[in-house]
């Protein structure tokens, strides 16, 4: 069994309105709303559920991980909510950044300490990362056209840095 089915992550197809959301987050105006406001409505969202659901899971029919890793300058633990994408029996985790010009600081903290605790719908799995081969990364890329295609918008505006990808592995 892999991180995925062991998780339980998946995802359905998105209704009008949750294809209409996706297509909002995947323009500049919408990424920045949405960069700005989901974490801290996900927070609110996984608290009021019981882990069991996320803000963009409703609003966009997108699943979110809760991914927790070491803070690299401060050692403290840090939870972000990342969707993640299917990759074979694995998930990926993408740096997008909502197409920000910057990478976001939770990459740089996975890169320091690859390991993680995972929560997804009350499991959670304590978990490695690790970057993924020339194929996987090309599979990732792939595979998140399919799971929202605002992934490859980001892309071509912050064509100016690298995004960097992550696979997760069991422990």
């Amino acid at each position: 069994m892999g991180v995925a089915d062991d998780l339980g992550y998946g995802y359905a197809t998105p209704n009008a309105v949750q294809r209409a959301a996706q297509s909002f987050g995947s323009t500049r105006p919408g990424a920045w709303i949405f960069s700005k406001s989901l974490a801290r409505a996900d927070r609110l969202i996984d608290r009021l559920t019981g882990g069991r659901t996320s803000s963009p899971e409703l609003l966009a029919g997108l699943p979110v991980l809760q991914v927790t890793m070491t803070g690299r300058k401060s050692g403290l633990p840090r939870t972000t909510p990342l969707i993640a994408v299917p990759l074979r029996d694995t998930l990926a985790l993408l740096g997008t950044n909502f197409g920000q010009p910057h990478t976001p600081a939770w990459v740089y903290n996975l890169e320091a300490d690859p390991h993680v605790r995972v929560s997804y719908r009350g499991v959670t799995r304590d978990l490695v990362v690790r970057p993924p081969s020339d194929e996987e990364a090309q599979e990732i890329w792939a595979a998140s056209r399919t799971l929202y295609g605002g992934y490859e918008k980001y892309r071509e505006r912050i064509s100016g840095r690298a995004i960097r990808l992550f696979v997760l592995e069991a422990a």
